[in-house]
């Protein structure tokens, strides 16, 4: 695939093929100044975009996408990956769980700020 197609294919912008590029994780076939990217690419694009929406960082998924040539039948990869995800969830219930708690406490202080100005508007105006 050509880097328009990716693009489209993909959703991204050819500055972000370029710059996954230049991290070493997608790998296209270089003629001249065309890019050509691979089935191998666009799975490893697909990787990389999933990885990001979970919070993982570039590097994680760069560790984790070159563990899939250890030879053990991606076992070392699925295991390494989970560990990470499990991780990762673990924060992103805590994150959650901090907000919900956020949210409750902001609520309780609109409810209170909404009571003090319904009762000062039941008190008579000042005199001028």
């Amino acid at each position: 695939m050509t880097i328009r197609q990716m693009c489209e294919a993909f959703d991204v912008t050819p500055r972000t093929l370029r710059f996954y590029e230049a991290k070493e994780l997608l790998f296209p076939i270089r003629e001249g100044q065309k890019r050509l990217f691979t089935k191998r690419d666009r799975a490893r694009l697909k990787l990389i975009l999933r990885g990001k929406r979970f919070g993982f960082s570039l590097e994680e998924i760069r560790q984790l996408l070159e563990l899939y040539y250890v030879g053990d039948q991606q076992q070392t990869q699925l295991q390494a990956t989970y560990g990470i995800a499990q991780e990762r969830l673990n924060d992103m219930e805590s994150q959650r769980d901090e907000l919900n708690e956020a949210i409750t406490d902001f609520k309780t202080q609109l409810d209170w700020l909404g009571k003090v100005i319904a009762s000062n508007a039941d008190l008579p105006a000042a005199a001028e």
